[in-house]
């Protein structure tokens, strides 16, 4: 019996079904456009283990050339068979650089066994579309796909060539297939003065009201640490005081107490400037404190409270994984934690790792960082990008603020910002703070969302690329 739906009459199921056909009757063409290829993408499955992003890829190809672009200006490309890369080029006039458009084709893991309801076929229901990758990050790719196929039936002249670049490897698998292989073997096909991402940013509500259009135009830096501590072992009936396991373990009992100290950029001081507007009592006021030179420390330490807040103020360190030992009889030989740190953007990572060992405060716990960090800059809010955010959203949602953020987490824009391209997250699906679903059960978006996004990337793709 599925949980979602309550028990309905045959009257006024019969009553549903006829209003849900009148409201599909009443799709504009855009909309129509946009839920097909919305169907298409959700119902091809693309995850790592079983899917095929190469197909999803192959299918919206079909479209763009059936739309009249040219066999060249449509790229299915890539390393491996089952996870290639989507590359289509709008000409424009060229009297402007090029602008690249981001998203992922790929999607996280989605058991049937774990959902309410077929993970891979798109279901619309009591107002929501589920499925998985509905907003992430399939609704970006679809809307800017329909974004240029609407502009291309309209005869739209951009002043600039537009760039689809919908990416395999975001969620899992290998990086190396997506985009930093694009710009690593084929840059020339996705290069651009700056990058609009559909995978980060958008509007954000809560209770139904809408509260901000948050433009994503930085990412923390990843970077994770292996600790290890050896010791002579022998048998645990005579253990000795050298203990492996204890001497990491208070390593990371000093860690746990350990915080970085707070910085701002441009683009936190932007968020936490504006958010103080929006919201009410002790945290507005606290959001306005920090911002004081110096900043108030006991406002510092109330906004610290919130993990998210917190993540955004601070570089971060936390330990997520431990092994030790080899045997429940023998005293360890070995001991290791990986401790996982998020880099403000224009944090060293040589710098923190110095930091570490001094928390630490024992030279017998060794730290080596498992991968190079992934070091991207922060991308300047130009006037250019935020007038035309602003231009597209007065059209969907007037008088709601635009935020400058700073993703805690990790999107392929990393890879543009890596080769000096600005790069924007600009989803245009809303994001409920109350009912987070990427990678998780059941994911959905609010189909009025949906179609709202729909229309914000096309309006937000014809003010970037007007004169």
């Amino acid at each position: 019996m599925n949980t979602f739906l309550p028990t309905f009459s045959t009257a006024l199921a019969a009553s549903c079904a006829i209003t849900l056909s009148l409201q599909a009757s009443e799709l504009t063409p855009h909309q129509q456009l946009g839920r097909d290829i919305y169907q298409e993408l959700i119902e091809t499955d693309t995850t790592h283990s079983t899917g095929d992003t190469t197909k999803a890829a192959e299918s919206l190809a079909r479209r763009f050339r059936d739309a009249g672009f040219s066999e060249a200006d449509v790229r299915i490309i890539g390393p491996a068979a089952r996870n290639k890369n989507l590359v289509v080029r709008y000409r424009g006039a060229g009297t402007k650089p090029p602008v690249a458009l981001l998203a992922h084709l790929d999607v996280v893991e989605a058991k049937r066994e774990d959902w309410s309801l077929d993970p891979f076929k798109l279901t619309e229901r009591n107002g929501f579309f589920y499925g998985r990758g509905t907003a992430d990050d399939k609704g970006g790719a679809t809307t800017l796909s329909a974004a240029l196929l609407r502009l291309r039936r309209e005869n739209f002249k951009p002043n600039c060539d537009l760039i689809l670049a919908l990416t395999s490897g975001e969620e899992g698998g290998s990086e190396d297939d997506g985009a930093k292989w694009l710009l690593t073997n084929r840059r020339d096909l996705v290069n651009a003065r700056f990058c609009l991402n559909a995978d980060a940013g958008g509007p954000q509500k809560r209770h139904g009201k809408y509260l901000t259009y948050s433009v994503q135009a930085a990412e923390k830096i990843y970077q994770s640490f292996r600790l290890e501590v050896k010791g002579s072992g022998g048998h645990s009936s005579v253990p000795t005081k050298d203990n492996p396991i204890y001497r990491l373990a208070a390593g990371l009992l000093h860690l746990s107490q350990f915080e970085f100290p707070p910085r701002f950029s441009e683009i936190t001081r932007g968020y936490f400037q504006k958010m103080s507007a929006i919201e009410t009592g002790q945290t507005a006021a606290d959001m306005r404190a920090i911002l004081k030179t110096p900043p108030d420390p006991d406002a510092l330490k109330r906004l610290a409270a919130s993990p998210f807040h917190n993540a955004l103020l601070r570089t971060t360190a936390v330990a997520t994984m431990l092994e030790g030992g080899h045997a429940e009889n023998a005293l360890p030989q070995t001991a290791r934690a990986t401790v996982n740190c998020r880099l403000l953007p224009d944090e060293s990572p040589e710098e923190v790792a110095k930091t570490l060992r001094r928390v630490l405060a024992d030279d017998q716990i060794s730290l080596t960082p498992i991968e190079p960090a992934q070091i991207g800059p922060a991308s300047p809010l130009a006037p250019e990008i935020m007038q035309a955010i602003e231009q597209a959203k007065e059209k969907l949602w007037p008088g709601l603020p635009v935020l400058p953020v700073m993703e805690t987490g990790a999107t392929d824009g990393l890879f543009f910002r890596q080769l000096g391209i600005p790069t924007y997250g600009i989803i245009g699906i809303a994001a409920d703070l109350d009912d987070i679903r990427e990678h998780g059960k059941d994911e959905r978006v609010a189909v009025k969302d949906f179609y709202d996004a729909l229309e914000f990337e096309y309006q937000l793709i014809k003010s970037i690329s007007t004169d």
